[in-house]
């Protein structure tokens, strides 16, 4: 697969592109994000679906300066899908032809149940794998997308016409909110028998909904993707919306560029909420045109990640730890203390893994600035460990290696972040094992020269060098239940 390839979405309402770079085989970053709200299916629906003249030149305007950036940062490859707006479009074949011979791009119309697929695709490798028993539900401006996650595989696509635009030219531009309630429940009668608990929120309407409560309950980690919440909360909002004018639209944190589709869209989410037994709520920062990218990088793995892979933790890695050898004795010695002791001071298990990334990620600051690599490091992490882990396992292992070394988390840091962190005793004991993981390892060995031990409420450390650098480091850390002796 090229090392930097472009996926651009064309969809009813918006255009999108994102340009990726891998970094080695499976992990990749996103160099550059482009959109435009072309409204492509603008007047479409009260013409039988026939695209405009207008929208479609707007459209090609905006893929000719794609392309543009595209070239500016060298893409080798270019995968372009459209959805709702062009599959159902009696002149469809006009728009391609054009976008053939004006700007050379071959555009690749998918079905419902293929935009669907690469939805579900995206959200299955890039959201925490807690999904089974899961809808994905993806609302776009001319169809609605539906999967089922279960058992760990993806099941069940649907795409139905239920759109935002869709809907806004129908119903709501002329006041027809009954109608409009009658129209979508008809459609959602597919979900009958849906037996799910959660559901996994994709696309713009969406993210805008959940942008909202994020803002409202002052969320203490600013990031959309993998943020959760239950099912009345969201609700809730869309009753708000349903019933607000503009002036209230504002203050429920809704941006003015959505004013006019934001209401159809939370309307279709209302009914869905109120047909299916759900309770929980995840959003998921990414969709389409990550699915498209990941299908074609991970065409050979059955379109999903190889097993205890994360893109994230590579990406970091690749692009920051100039030490691999480092961090991975890191890693080592944090799960061995784990391992030897979290039983006695009643730690679960379930916090090894969490512990175990903090000290695998721990150098990467080191490459930004040295005597501030603690604040780099938790930066880095609370930004850009994007995929695959909940809010409250950012939030632990952000704050595990900006404490680490002479101190424990402090108490402001606690109480902002309380509602994602573990209780104190969980985090004093996690953040001391990083802490002494680090001391140990101060000397830098080629090889770990020392082997662990744990007696009672002491931990020997055997070895036949002196660790004079480990002794002093040792005895600079905040002291703990647990004993440290050198034999």
């Amino acid at each position: 697969m090229a090392k930097r390839v472009s996926v651009i979405d064309i969809g009813s309402n918006s255009v999108r592109m994102m340009i990726y770079q891998k970094s080695s085989r499976f992990a990749f970053s996103i160099l550059h994000e482009a959109k435009s709200k072309v409204r492509l299916s603008q007047d479409a629906y009260q013409n039988g679906g026939v695209l405009q003249e207008e929208p479609m030149q707007r459209t090609l305007n905006i893929l000719k300066d794609f392309l543009s950036i595209s070239t500016s940062f060298k893409v080798r490859k270019t995968l372009c899908v459209a959805t709702s707006a062009l599959r159902d479009a009696p002149n469809k074949k006009e728009f391609l032809q054009k976008a053939k011979e004006q700007l050379g791009l071959k555009i690749k119309i998918i079905d419902g149940q293929k935009e669907a697929y690469f939805g579900a695709v995206a959200a299955y490798n890039l959201l925490p794998k807690k999904q089974d028993n899961s809808l994905t539900i993806d609302i776009g401006g001319g169809s609605t997308e539906f999967t089922l996650i279960s058992n760990n595989e993806i099941t069940k696509p649907l795409s139905l016409k239920l759109g935002t635009v869709r809907l806004k030219e129908l119903f709501f531009d002329t006041n027809k909110t009954k109608e409009a309630i009658e129209y979508i429940d008809k459609e959602l009668e597919v979900l009958d028998g849906f037996d799910v608990s959660t559901l996994i929120g994709i696309g713009g309407t969406f993210r805008a909904l959940s942008q909202s409560i994020l803002k409202i309950s002052k969320h203490p980690l600013e990031k959309l993707h993998a943020f959760e919440y239950n099912t009345k909360t969201l609700l809730e909002l869309t009753q708000k919306i349903l019933a607000a004018d503009k002036e209230e639209l504002k203050k429920l944190k809704i941006e003015s560029n959505r004013f006019d589709v934001i209401k159809p869209g939370a309307l279709i989410i209302e009914r869905v909420l109120r047909k299916l037994p759900l309770t929980n709520i995840v959003t998921s920062g990414v969709g389409v045109r990550e699915g498209v990218y990941l299908s074609d990088l991970l065409r050979n793995s059955k379109h999903r990640f190889p097993a205890n892979f994360n893109p994230s933790v590579r990406l970091l890695l690749d692009k920051y730890c100039d030490n691999t050898n480092y961090a991975n004795q890191l890693n080592k010695v944090a799960k061995t203390i784990f391992d030897l002791t979290h039983k006695q001071f009643g730690i679960g298990s379930n916090h090894r893994y969490e512990l175990a990334v903090a000290a695998k990620l721990y150098p990467i600051g080191e490459s930004i600035h040295y005597f501030s690599k603690n604040k780099h490091t938790y930066f880095l992490i609370q930004t850009a460990l994007e995929y695959g882990f909940e809010h409250k396992q950012i939030a632990l292992i952000s704050t595990l290696t900006r404490f680490a070394k002479n101190k424990r988390p402090s108490q402001e840091h606690y109480q902002n972040c309380e509602i994602l962190l573990p209780n104190t005793k969980v985090l004093d004991y996690l953040s001391f094992v990083l802490s002494l993981s680090v001391a140990l390892l101060s000397h830098r060995p080629r090889n770990i020269d020392f082997t662990l031990e744990a007696k009672q409420n002491t931990l020997y450390i055997h070895s036949k060098e002196q660790l004079s650098l480990a002794k002093d480091n040792v005895a600079k850390l905040q002291p703990y239940q647990l004993g440290v002796t050198f034999s």
